[in-house]
């Protein structure tokens, strides 16, 4: 493999010829990470890496060598991500939370960047990761956290559905930029929850709580746009009391309010960075997703991500 970095319509490729190499490499791609080997003498890397809006795919393919996420490292950058894993060749090992799960190809597994993890590869292997924020899959992040290191199979339920369109979406990254890209990642994300939503019985056979916060969610994206998107409206839509829905977003360490602005925000910043939308206001997307008042939404867009709304849009 010869030593190179090289960019494809955004798409970045960058060879390894050795374990520092490629150390580097990883914790540019995703958050600060631990990398080491058995066979430093031997080892070899490439990595190539998209983004779609806030989405990051990458696809690794290596020798053998371990990766470990330290609480150390999560001090120092604590940013929050789930990263999904699809094994394309090989196998590896994911611990996480007390759990550890072999990973072959087909399987799909979740793990957490904001808590210590590690991934051990003992042959080449060929794997595509996707690392997004939590907030864009609707369940809660503790639901999530009980998934974390478990193996999902892509041969049978519904990982047999998604498994496929991920490989498609790693065999094509070149094709992914755009409004087109964003859209095919936004549908492999609610593929991704639905999985989760079955793996974790939320479907069918959760507890009463759990099933109501679920539909409040769902319902809450449903009606973003809406002025009318308030606690009180959207508990007299379930039937029950306003006590009773911030309790159930209390139980899961947010707000019925910052439920919804940070869902609202999430809309509007995808459609600022999207082309097809670019003859449209800043204003005009901040009301179409619920933001009536400009100055407000300027302040509550900046203190989310950093930057302002035309800032994000002209970076775009």
């Amino acid at each position: 493999m010869p030593d190179q970095s090289t960019e494809t319509q955004a798409v970045s490729t960058v060879v390894a010829r050795n374990i520092s190499e490629f150390r580097a490499a990883v914790s540019d791609s995703f958050v600060p990470l631990q990398v080491g080997s058995a066979h430093p003498e031997r080892f070899r890397g490439v990595i190539r890496a998209a983004n779609i809006d806030d989405v990051h795919i990458t696809h690794v393919h290596a020798t053998d060598h371990e990766v470990v996420r330290t609480p150390d490292l999560i001090a120092r950058d604590d940013r929050a991500f789930f990263k999904l894993s699809l094994m394309l060749s090989g196998s590896g090992l994911l611990i996480q939370d007390g759990r550890e799960a072999i990973l072959r190809p087909g399987d799909l597994a979740v793990y957490d960047t904001s808590r210590p993890y590690s991934l051990e590869f003992g042959q080449e292997f060929r794997t595509m990761v996707v690392m997004f924020p939590r907030q864009m899959l609707t369940l809660s992040s503790e639901s999530i956290g009980e998934l974390t290191a478990v193996r999902i199979s892509g041969s049978e339920g519904l990982g047999a559905v998604v498994a496929p369109f991920l490989t498609q979406i790693d065999a094509h990254l070149e094709e992914l930029s755009g409004p087109t890209g964003s859209q095919l990642m936004q549908s492999a994300l609610d593929l991704v929850g639905t999985v989760f939503t079955r793996e974790l019985g939320l479907d069918n056979t959760a507890d009463p709580h759990t099933r109501l916060l679920q539909r409040i969610r769902g319902y809450i994206d449903r009606n973003l746009g809406s002025t009318e998107l308030t606690p009180a409206h959207i508990a007299n839509a379930h039937f029950i009391s306003t006590r009773h829905l911030h309790g159930l977003f209390q139980a899961d360490g947010t707000t019925v309010s910052t439920w919804i602005r940070k869902r609202r925000l999430d809309r509007c910043r995808r459609d600022l960075i999207d082309p097809v939308l670019a003859d449209r206001s800043v204003a005009a997307i901040a009301a179409r997703w619920g933001f009536v008042d400009a100055a407000h939404f300027s302040r509550a867009f900046k203190a989310a991500y950093g930057d302002s709304p035309s800032r994000v849009r002209a970076s775009a």
